[in-house]
């Protein structure tokens, strides 16, 4: 069953660690409206969905249809900061001959990889080594608070690798 606006406002403050409060004070609204929006009684305003979208760290379009696309990049401020300890790295590629393949590390096992001297890419086989990754700079990003969608490589024969940190 296809989620409404308000569960998906719902659900993306909370993975972002909001209440209805702290949300509705960056978006200069009473927590009553956004309490309206999640229990679909009313919407937001058009002229507040660019921001809101962006404090839920999505599109306008994700926000309205529920589509996804791997989530933009952002550089969180350190009280928004996700734990490390409990961030993914995901590795999507896709090949031009139309294999897939999925590849989900936690973020502390890339580190000890990676301080082990122990390479990512022979986590990841064939199909990420031919991509010149420099891991350690992802880590040292994701540290600082950048989460998201991190990286989209295309290679010159059609293959894609999407380097995403939930």
């Amino acid at each position: 069953m296809k989620k409404t606006l308000g569960e998906r406002i719902a659900e993306k403050r909370k993975a972002r660690g909001l209440k209805q409060d702290e949300l509705a004070e960056m978006l200069g609204v009473s927590a009553q409206a956004v309490s309206k929006w999640e229990n679909d009684i009313s919407c937001p305003d058009i002229m507040t969905l660019p921001t809101l979208a962006e404090k839920l760290g999505c599109t306008v379009d994700e926000l309205l249809t529920g589509k996804e696309d791997a989530p933009k990049a952002v550089l969180l401020s350190t009280p928004e900061r996700k734990d490390f300890d409990k961030l993914m790295l995901k590795v999507i590629c896709n090949s031009s001959g139309g294999e897939t393949v999925r590849i989900n590390i936690p973020l502390p096992l890339v580190r000890v990889l990676l301080e082990s001297g122990v390479s990512v890419n022979s986590v990841g086989g064939d199909k990420i080594s031919g991509f010149n990754i420099d891991w350690q700079a992802i880590v040292s990003l994701v540290e600082q608070g950048v989460i998201g969608k991190l990286m989209e490589i295309d290679s010159g024969d059609g293959d894609t690798v999407l380097i995403v940190v939930e």
